[in-house]
């Protein structure tokens, strides 16, 4: 988990099912979360990855993912923005993605969370409890290197807000 810095209005989380298993991974994750401790924090929380012993039975993956489901969305609380991430969401350039973190364009909600689920995505009840979607681009990434590109996306979105060189 990423804290320290300063208060502000909008928290950012990002919720993720399972952990990073590559050091690599980690440690970009840790470096975007150290950059933050001055500006606004980013809260990282995981939920357990359901191993599905049969990838190919669509069951199996169903009740895995409402299994992942309903922990993510026990974290959510009042006053979140749920933003999931997905192939199929909306893309952004990094200046509207940095307006949508923009504390003051976002002053009435408590906190927004970017949600990263495993390698066979959401379940629906979790995109249903979504304001938004969110596309990292059009191209198949693994969902522990979309964490590092969310991570730098907000860092990179925090410095355009801030009025920092770092975007260009």
């Amino acid at each position: 988990m990423y804290t320290g810095g300063v208060d502000r209005d909008m928290k950012l989380a990002v919720v993720a099912v399972g952990s990073l298993k590559d050091k690599y991974y980690r440690e970009a994750c840790a470096e975007y979360g150290k950059r933050m401790t001055v500006m606004r924090p980013v809260e990282m929380l995981e939920v357990a990855e359901e191993l599905v012993a049969d990838e190919k039975s669509p069951s199996l993956v169903a009740n895995a993912l409402a299994r992942e489901g309903r922990r993510i969305l026990s974290i959510l609380r009042t006053g979140d923005v749920p933003v999931a991430l997905s192939p199929d969401g909306k893309l952004m350039d990094s200046v509207d993605f940095a307006a949508m973190i923009d504390p003051p364009v976002n002053a009435e909600y408590k906190r927004m969370v970017f949600i990263i689920g495993s390698s066979h995505g959401l379940s629906p009840e979790v995109y249903q409890s979504c304001r938004l979607c969110l596309s990292l681009g059009p191209m198949t990434f693994p969902h522990q290197l979309a964490r590092v590109m969310l991570l730098e996306q907000i860092y990179r979105g925090q410095m355009i807000n801030a009025n920092r060189a770092y975007h260009k």
